[in-house]
């Protein structure tokens, strides 16, 4: 963070000081919510969570290295007190991020959030230094301690930025104003929180509205493929690029295809020239990620052929999101445990089956270990059970279900889809898909793991992968 003195964050924060003997002292360092995170300069934001309360934590902190907390009482140590942390906690991010004169770029979606945001935040890097949000830390919290990131030399700040229900990115934009907004997809991500996909629509169009007109330099980037993105063209006043595979995208591929191990190529177009592509990432559910990335960049001055290469070297940075780890016996994990939704369970079973063919021509197969897909309300059974179709169609070798309900809804779906005998199996619980693919993994299988991340399937990967350290991870 750029350097504020303790008097210039209490009155942007509207807080009171207490034990604080030098108000000039600076906050040089980062603003932090764990106290195991704090280095020499930070500030150390006390929140009271259900189990922790992080005001236990001040002397800790201060020990550590902060210069101040920032908390709803005095906790004995330098506090800047305040009636609400994160409220406070926004005020200071939109403060600091106002005061760089950084350009902001905010990207929102349904699907394929983090592995965009991964993408942009790798190109631009190249142009200028980058700050972008780590993992998915795109809520209320997560999104100002990221823009607390940046400093008087950063030229890009990279927001991720989710929404459970109308008005939650409305209020995100108002901590760190866009100057680019782009929207990724509309699909069935938290449906059963939202009501319906034009909820969801309408939620994640507040992005474009929040932008500052055209003449002031706003850019909306739109998916051209998408319908009901496309219609946000009517709800923003800046200037809209679209990118995609549609003829009118002004960034947009060209023969798409697949590597043998399931990597994306294409012709990337932009109104500036055309490039190739090879993404280090797995399925092509990632191109239009990558054509979103390459929007962006071109929005911020890069050459086609820039874009295309720093693409084609990018990685995920990311966990659990496609990882893909080789076994030194040669059976290949997919973890893509995070999360699921519909749309990006569909893209993950079709990757694997991009992976699993080179696979299968030298005997190996391919296993899609799957569990609930959660927040769907009254779509759960449909999904569910077209998801297990789905898994046959594309000639899956084995499907593994894990959990309960809707688990069962998985391998039902299979087997009305005419998988039969040991193609498609339900287990109750993470252990006993553990000692099933334990059993019968031979070399040359692919397997994927995927399902809601308050599931937990990531520790079936994860116990796959026990003491084989000599693999290769890859498409990171």
């Amino acid at each position: 963070m750029i350097a504020l003195s303790l008097a210039e964050i209490a009155e942007i924060v509207g807080g009171q000081s207490h034990d604080i003997p030098d108000p000039a002292l600076h906050v040089t360092g980062s603003v932090v919510i764990d106290s195991r995170q704090v280095e020499s300069g930070s500030l150390f934001a006390a929140f009271t969570g259900e189990n922790v309360d992080g005001h236990d934590y001040a002397q800790r902190a201060m020990d550590a290295g902060a210069v101040a907390v920032l908390a709803t009482r005095p906790v004995g140590v330098p506090a800047i007190v305040v009636d609400d942390v994160q409220t406070a906690l926004g005020a200071l991010a939109r403060a600091v991020v106002g005061r760089l004169g950084t350009k902001v770029v905010a990207l929102t979606g349904s699907a394929g959030k983090t592995s965009t945001k991964d993408l942009i935040a790798q190109v631009l890097q190249r142009k200028g230094p980058t700050v972008w949000t780590p993992g998915s830390l795109n809520n209320e919290i997560g999104l100002p301690l990221t823009a607390l990131r940046a400093d008087k030399d950063t030229e890009h700040l990279v927001l991720e930025m989710g929404a459970r229900g109308i008005g939650h990115i409305r209020y995100l934009t108002e901590l760190t104003p866009p100057t680019i907004g782009l929207v990724l997809n509309v699909g069935s991500a938290h449906i059963g929180e939202f009501g319906g996909r034009e909820q969801i629509a309408q939620a994640k169009g507040e992005l474009v509205e929040a932008l500052p007109s055209a003449e002031e330099g706003g850019i909306a980037v739109l998916n051209a493929d998408d319908p009901l993105v496309r219609a946000m063209e009517s709800r923003t006043h800046a200037r809209v690029t679209l990118f995609g595979e549609a003829d009118e995208a002004a960034v947009r591929a060209e023969n798409v295809r697949l590597t043998e191990t399931g990597q994306p190529a294409f012709r990337l177009h932009t109104p500036t020239g055309c490039s190739d592509v090879t993404l280090r990432l797995y399925g092509e559910h990632h191109v239009s990620n990558a054509l979103a990335a390459a929007a962006v960049a071109h929005e911020l001055g890069m050459s086609v052929d820039e874009i295309a290469t720093a693409l084609s070297e990018a990685g995920s940075l990311s966990r659990w999101r496609m990882e893909v780890t080789e076994r030194p016996d040669g059976v290949t994990i997919v973890n893509d445990a995070y999360n699921a939704n519909p749309e990006s369970m569909r893209a993950a079973l079709r990757a694997l089956a991009a992976m699993g063919k080179a696979a299968q021509a030298k005997g190996g197969r391919t296993w899609a270990v799957l569990g609930q897909m959660a927040e769907l309300g009254d779509e759960a059974l449909a999904e569910h059970d077209a998801v297990g179709r789905l898994a046959v169609r594309l000639n899956v070798s084995k499907l593994v279900a894990v959990g309960g309900r809707e688990a069962s809804w998985l391998q039902l779906g299979a087997y009305n889809e005419g998988s039969w005998g040991e193609e498609s199996v339900h287990v109750s619980d993470a252990r006993a898909a553990i000692d099933l693919l334990r059993s019968e993994l031979r070399p040359g299988d692919v397997v994927l793991v995927k399902a809601s991340r308050s599931v937990g399937l990531e520790r079936i990967a994860q116990a796959l992968l026990e003491n084989t350290t000599e693999g290769e991870v890859t498409g990171r």
